[in-house]
């Protein structure tokens, strides 16, 4: 009981210092249970909506498939069930505003993508719709309105019978942008009246067998569809929804696992040198205690109690602060990204116990460590200091005429910093740590600028157009007032390397499109050649591709007949988000393949000519999607507020971090030298003397750190890129000069902040106190 008052009472001399020790490790349970709780609830409630929900495995497309037909496909091997539904590109015109709905058929006794309904019902008869609430809510619509829709030609009027939302729309668009495009589904009933007679579908949906392959089961569908109107074929993996969805899961899980670890590794590195410090610097009281005849092992235990408690109290902490800000902050990021009714956010109590256990091993290690050499010294060598150590002259001192000019103040900096090498070097280290933190973090926003910032570089068409069915129009067909134009070709592939494979996407253009430019890990332009791919850098990186290998590249589409290819890699080039493979018309041909665009860029020779472009291609009905510069800016824009509160989270988290483990280091090393300080105060020192004396030795310090922290640095901003990038997400992985000068401008301006708060401390060290300790 006695050792645990002398605990409380400790903590409450150094306040300060223990505060900024559950800060450090606030700031590691901060982070871990955000993400681990934002990552695991997406993960967990994604995997229980997409199976309760029933999402397609395989959606088959026909231009049209009676009933008979459909129910016919159903004998398949590895089909579970099938259902039929028809569906169509709808258009809704409102002020300035063109907006695009896809409206669905619902099968009867519907058990494939079943819908959520949010209000109202499912279209019992004709002419009611269930229509997505999302964007319901943004063009003012509620149960029982009437919606009028235009498609091919004709206008249909509607009764809104209820609003919904479905699991194959939980990712929409890029963007999530509700007002420019939603869903809608009609009954059964309603076909042969938007057919103008006669009753088919167009699209069938699959839901496989429990461990079917659905390649296969898609070969099997495309053979016994030749004598139907068959077109093509996508299975589950490379829809955008669903592609979009696990791709934001596992960059989410990974940035739950690196973030936090590379935290807690510098938290424990930190606390690793603050205990032994501490420790060391109570090496008096040690020796007290054993001649009151504490015993060691409890002189052990008290001590390992302090980091105990500070792992406990910094983790409720960082885990309440997470529960406050960090949880609201996903919830809203969420609600922005995905359409997921009734997804709840919340921060579990186990979550806790990662971090406690984590920093208080360290700690209780550092205790040991530091605590076993004092505790095998008898009590009375123990109360002693220690013998100051045999000084040598210093190489300063041997240069004739210098030293004799430096001012004393700065001869007694030089001294203590050489006659206590280990202290310094210690503290050194926690400053160095704390400096590449700061580089580390500061690099990911940049990088995450980038990132966003590339968009815009790369695409500088001012429209692109895709169409849904068939190729692109003739010149001849096309309006005036196009300066360039170019096709290009998509094509679903699987890249294979070795045991490796990943779902891709190889892309066809002319070779002197000037509307795609495409650059190196230098940022200079690179060009797309014949003869060749051009490969993105983030597979080159994970599989090991240099200039000059040759890759093989199956075609998915299974009109191909799923084609295998080898490429020659020709480039290597960045593509931040969403990276693909390029080839040229000529190289596609050399592999016997034709080269059919289904999009195509546009140049306009002026913003007059843009909008009268824009508006005959939104006349179009194969037209599927139109895509300008502001769609782009309005991506990139979404991609930094979507990523943005992790980084800037990332930043402050650093930060608080360094200023508690610099501020600690300080309080240690002023603490440490209380007697030193004592006398030079009797010597009649002002405090000002004092305090710049112990400003400049830590000015020293921070910059030894920041000289070996930037080389450091580099290297570990690699690692964390390199944890948090995938195939399908880049991120820069080069530091700049900009970068590198913020986040020391930070520690030298953190190394100020925490000499400004412990000038208090200086003032308040008790002259006789101090001086009478020896005795």
């Amino acid at each position: 009981m006695k050792l645990f008052s002398k605990l409380i009472r400790d903590i409450r001399q150094s306040s300060g210092q223990f505060i900024a020790l559950v800060l450090v490790v606030a700031v590691g349970a901060f982070f871990y249970g955000g993400l681990v709780s934002y990552s695991d609830t997406l993960r967990a409630y994604t995997k229980d909506y997409f199976k309760s929900h029933n999402l397609s495995d395989l959606y088959v497309y026909y231009n049209q498939i009676s009933k008979e037909e459909a129910a016919g496909l159903s004998e398949i091997e590895g089909i579970h069930k099938l259902e039929g539904r028809y569906t169509l590109e709808a258009k809704q015109v409102f002020e300035n505003v063109k907006t695009s709905l896809t409206v669905h058929s619902i099968p009867a006794n519907n058990e494939i993508n079943t819908l959520t309904i949010v209000e109202g019902s499912i279209p019992s008869k004709k002419g009611e719709i269930v229509l997505d609430s999302h964007y319901a809510a943004e063009h003012q619509y509620r149960e029982g309105d009437t919606i009028r829709i235009y498609t091919d030609g004709k206008e249909f009027t509607f009764t809104i019978s209820g609003l919904c939302e479905n699991v194959e729309y939980a990712k929409k668009n890029r963007t999530q942008d509700h007002k420019a495009q939603g869903f809608a589904y009609i009954s059964e009933e309603t076909i042969p009246d938007i057919l103008g007679g006669g009753f088919t579908y167009n699209e069938i949906m699959i839901d496989a067998q429990e461990g079917y392959d659905v390649d296969q089961l898609g070969k099997s569908i495309e053979a016994q569809s030749s004598p139907l109107a068959y077109l093509n074929q996508v299975n589950k993996e490379r829809t955008f929804n669903y592609s979009q969805i696990t791709q934001t899961i596992y960059n989410n899980t990974m940035m739950s696992k690196v973030i936090p670890l590379v935290l807690f590794l510098i938290e424990a590195i930190i606390v690793l040198l603050i205990m032994s410090r501490l420790i060391d610097s109570q090496r008096n009281q040690v020796g007290i205690m054993k001649a009151l005849g504490v015993k060691s092992r409890s002189i052990l235990l008290h001590y390992m109690g302090y980091p105990v408690l500070v792992s406990i109290v910094g983790s409720i902490l960082g885990c309440a602060i997470a529960a406050l800000v960090f949880i609201p902050l996903v919830r809203g990021s969420n609600a922005r990204a995905y359409s997921l009714p009734d997804i709840t956010f919340s921060l579990s109590l186990f979550t806790l116990i990662p971090p406690i256990i984590f920093s208080g091993a360290f700690g209780s290690l550092a205790c040991y460590l530091s605590g076993r050499s004092v505790l095998k010294e008898r009590a009375a060598q123990a109360m002693r200091p220690k013998p100051p150590k045999k000084m040598k002259k210093l190489i300063i001192e041997k240069i004739p005429g210098i030293w004799n000019r430096i001012p004393y103040s700065y001869k007694l900096i030089f001294r203590n910093l050489f006659l206590n090498k280990q202290k310094a070097l210690a503290s050194s280290v926690g400053i160095v740590v704390s400096t590449v933190l700061l580089i580390t973090a500061f690099g990911t926003q940049t990088a995450l600028q980038k990132v966003a910032g590339q968009t815009e570089d790369v695409h500088t068409y001012d429209l692109r157009v895709d169409y849904s069915v068939g190729p692109i129009p003739d010149p001849a067909e096309l309006p005036s007032g196009i300066k360039n134009r170019y096709g290009l070709a998509t094509f679903p592939v699987e890249f294979i390397k070795d045991d490796g494979h990943e779902n891709a996407t190889l892309v066809v253009t002319e070779k002197d499109n000037s509307l795609l430019h495409f650059f190196d890990d230098q940022d200079n332009k690179i060009s797309l050649e014949e003869g060749g791919v051009l490969v993105p850098k983030s597979y080159a990186d994970k599989y090991h591709i240099a200039e000059g290998d040759r890759i093989k590249l199956k075609f998915a589409d299974p009109e191909l007949k799923n084609k295998s290819v080898d490429m020659k890699v020709l480039h290597i080039s960045t593509q931040y988000s969403n990276p693909s493979f390029y080839i040229t018309p000529a190289y596609l041909k050399s592999f016997d393949l034709d080269y059919s665009p289904s999009s195509l860029l546009i140049e306009a020779a002026g913003p007059a000519d843009l909008a009268s472009i824009r508006h005959f291609f939104e006349q179009d009905p194969q037209v599927d999607a139109l895509t300008d510069k502001t769609d782009l800016k309005k991506s990139a824009q979404y991609i930094l507020k979507q990523n943005s509160f992790v980084f800037i989270m990332f930043i402050i988290c650093a930060v608080l971090l360094s200023f508690g483990a610099i501020y600690t280091i300080t309080s240690i090393n002023i603490y440490e030298r209380n007697r030193e300080l004592a006398t030079l105060k009797v010597l009649g020192y002002q405090k000002s003397k004092i305090n710049r004396l112990i400003f400049f030795e830590n000015i020293i310090l921070t910059t030894f750190a920041v000289l070996v922290a930037l080389p450091i640095s580099g290297y570990v901003y690699s690692l964390v890129v390199k944890a948090l990038s995938s195939t399908h997400q880049q991120i820069p992985n080069q530091l700049n000069l900009f970068v590198m000068s913020v986040a020391v401008i930070a520690a030298y301006l953190l190394t100020l902040l925490s000499n400004l708060l412990l000038r208090r401390k200086i003032t308040r060290i008790n002259m006789i106190e101090s001086l009478k300790s020896v005795e």
